[in-house]
């Protein structure tokens, strides 16, 4: 059998699977990184933009699922990230939103896969984890722990943000 694989065909314009394995052997197996933020991610995206304008540059899609209005593209574009590989996706809900990650992840055609969500239960975890040994790509959660809080938490922090006194504390 080795002898057969040792014979075959060299043609520049024929690829094997395990050569394209190689190249994303990064984040091959690598798992789904779920960060907790309370900037709706502004602060994660700012930390990653430099690491996503370095994989930008692989030709392959950056795919952000679900981003909130944080100036996200303003942040990537000053980062050096090709903007003309961002993919965004709006899915309705949490099921449509884990469908979307998963199949950007292991389709091959993405360096990243970035969604933004409120919350995930044990079941979407454990999901997440069997998607991670098939992943092709960097992937990572960003949870909302804003919407962790209960109702009387988030009405008093609007408050708080809303004082001007909490403005001038800050120069």
């Amino acid at each position: 059998m080795n002898k057969l694989i040792g014979n075959a065909p060299r043609h520049p314009g024929l690829w094997r699977d395990d050569e394209v394995r190689a190249a994303d052997y990064d984040w091959h197996h690598t798992p789904i990184a779920c960060m907790p933020t309370k900037t709706q991610g502004r602060q994660e995206l700012i930390h990653l933009s430099a690491q996503l304008a370095q994989l930008s540059q692989q030709g392959r899609w950056l795919v952000l699922i679900n981003p909130p209005s944080i100036g996200y593209k303003q942040m990537l574009a000053s980062a050096g990230v090709r903007m003309d590989r961002v993919l965004l996706v709006h899915a309705k809900d949490d099921v449509e939103t884990l469908w979307a990650m998963e199949k950007a992840l292991t389709s091959g055609t993405s360096s990243a896969v970035i969604t933004w969500t409120q919350s995930l239960d044990a079941r979407d975890n454990r999901r997440l984890q069997i998607v991670a040994k098939s992943a092709r790509a960097m992937g990572i959660v960003l949870e909302d722990v804003n919407n962790h809080l209960p109702n009387d938490l988030h009405i008093e922090q609007g408050r708080r943000l809303s004082q001007p006194s909490f403005f001038s504390a800050i120069h």
